[in-house]
């Protein structure tokens, strides 16, 4: 049994997002996005920096992620190069960091558009 356990060692990541976009339409799944990330930012800065993320890490199920892991995450959503992420880079950075949703993001993105112009 342990030769298999040592063979099967990748792990399995579902993509959630397209799910949640079936169900809440394209405004409810952004507003959730943007709770989450008001769930992470600094209040004071309204951004998530590497203070906020690492305060919060454990919201995520981080705890266990060094500072050079966290300062990664932050890089990789940073468009603007000021070391902390906007709401709308943490944004991008979900829907970029999920392949089920860009598969469909023109069609919810479009869908999006039709809701916020009836608005």
């Amino acid at each position: 049994m342990a030769q298999y356990l040592a063979l099967d060692n990748t792990v399995d990541f579902e993509d959630y997002f397209p799910s949640m976009i079936a169900r809440l339409g394209a405004e409810g799944f952004i507003g959730e996005l943007c709770n989450g990330f008001r769930l992470l930012m600094d209040c004071e800065k309204g951004l998530i920096t590497f203070e906020s993320l690492k305060r919060n890490s454990s919201l995520l199920g981080l705890h266990d992620m060094g500072d050079d892991e966290l300062v990664c995450m932050l890089l990789e959503g940073d468009l603007d190069g000021d070391g902390a992420l906007s709401q709308m880079e943490f944004c991008i950075l979900m829907f970029r960091l999920s392949p089920g949703l860009l598969d469909g993001t023109k069609r919810w993105v479009e869908d999006f558009d039709v809701v916020t112009e009836q608005s």
